[in-house]
């Protein structure tokens, strides 16, 4: 082969290896896009009580270290966060407070992630029913079941009559507003262990027949959460097991949800800073983003 000919066939045959090694080296396209993430919910979502707060939005009580902010480190996604203590189902759609938005307002058409919690707060859930079996734990000296005893099964009625509807056209609302995106919808993480521990008392003062019917009541809420997720499309991240031994009569380090009284945070029966990032793990897990 004469030499002129001979350095052409190498000159291409190198560089058909370079393109091979470029392409097989070469991170597609798809795959270096950034994820337009936002993040709904209410105080479980914003970490309400976790420093530091984000001061944009000081009404909301949301923190730069929930876990929105954890999988947006993660993932470097493009984080929209309008996560809103106290919010409830309704704000959705709704103003909260005057001059806030909308929380799916913060969605559109190329949305590629939302997270949320929400229906806690619907009904005051949460609230009227830790208040008032605290209260009752108080007066009976933690014992027997005086909240039980009062309110029965009306806190799970409420949830069935009206949380999961509400849950329903919450989700619908999101999936309206970003009919592309994935939805993680997270449970509520243990407040209470499944059964009384003596020593929480002072802590969580819960009557021991009290602690066995609030941990149901919770399971019932994640129930229901988890239906209304799945009937709109949407994926449930579960903390049944996840959050089983992190309750809030567990000691600090351990425990992701403070107690009602003598907790290391602002705000009591929330999340802490350790429980906003594994909830942010287990969301990357069950997502297959982390």
């Amino acid at each position: 082969m004469p030499m002129p000919t001979l350095r052409r066939v190498l000159t291409a045959a190198s560089a058909a290896v370079g393109a091979l090694a470029l392409g097989l080296t070469a991170t597609p396209a798809q795959a270096t896009a950034t994820l337009d993430y936002a993040a709904l919910g209410d105080s479980y979502s914003a970490a309400s009580g976790v420093l530091p707060v984000d001061i944009t939005s000081p009404l909301c009580l949301r923190s730069t270290a929930n876990y929105p902010h954890v999988i947006a480190a993660r993932t470097a996604a493009r984080l929209t966060d309008v996560t809103c203590g106290a919010a409830q189902t309704k704000d959705f759609t709704e103003a909260q407070y005057p001059g806030t938005a909308p929380q799916t307002d913060a969605l559109t058409e190329d949305t590629d992630l939302v997270t949320l919690t929400i229906g806690g707060n619907d009904n005051g859930t949460f609230i009227n029913a830790v208040t008032a079996c605290g209260t009752a734990g108080v007066l009976s000296g933690g014992k027997g079941s005086p909240c039980k005893d009062r309110y029965g099964t009306s806190f799970d009625d409420e949830i069935d009559a009206t949380t999961y509807p509400a849950l329903q056209s919450a989700l619908r609302s999101v999936r309206a507003k970003a009919p592309h995106a994935r939805v993680a919808v997270l449970g509520y993480p243990w407040i209470t262990p499944a059964t009384a521990d003596p020593s929480c008392f002072v802590r969580l003062p819960i009557a021991t027949g009290d602690v066995p019917y609030l941990h149901a009541l919770q399971a019932h809420l994640n129930a229901v959460v988890q239906r209304a997720a799945e009937e709109t499309g949407a994926t449930y991240v579960d903390f049944a097991e996840a959050s089983t031994g992190h309750d809030a009569c567990r000691p600090a380090g351990t425990r992701w949800i403070e107690p009602l009284l003598f907790g290391q945070n602002i705000v009591p029966v929330h999340p802490n800073a350790l429980g906003e990032q594994r909830m942010a793990e287990r969301t990357l897990g069950v997502l297959g983003l982390g």
